[in-house]
């Protein structure tokens, strides 16, 4: 866009490009771990662990998740309101599984244990969305 002088207004775009920039230097790292485990086919238990950081994580940003944030600020809150959401997400970073299976007589029994081990997130918490990184 010219302005009437006829020198070209980067304003809107110049603001738009230091708050995107600027906007990473001050998210959040939180630390997420999550398991859960099914027994002879049938969840028996599930644990989603978020702690903030005490120390400043290495890495870089891998693909990341947004999710909407609805004005809350604390990130055990918005994960809850979208939990399925993030599980999918969870599910797609990759997790570790562990599976034990034995017969006594004639009688099967498995026990899986899906983990997702303890893993840095960056996350950048806005009015309208937060944006949820791991850190690799």
């Amino acid at each position: 866009m010219r302005s009437r002088d006829g020198n070209f207004n980067f304003s809107l775009a110049v603001c738009a490009v230091i708050f995107f920039s600027f906007s990473n230097l001050y998210a959040d790292e939180y630390l997420i771990s999550y398991q859960y485990t099914v027994k002879d086919a049938v969840l028996f238990n599930e644990q989603l662990h978020i702690s903030k950081a005490m120390k400043k994580c290495s890495g870089k940003e891998k693909k990341s998740i947004y999710i909407q944030s609805d004005g809350l600020k604390n990130l055990q809150k918005i994960i809850t309101n979208h939990f399925e959401d993030f599980i999918d997400y969870i599910h797609k970073l990759g997790l570790h599984i562990e599976h034990q299976s034995n017969t006594i007589n004639l009688q099967n029994h498995s026990t899986t244990i899906l983990t997702l081990k303890t893993t840095c997130f960056k996350v950048d918490i806005n009015e309208n969305f937060a944006k949820i990184a791991p850190l690799k």
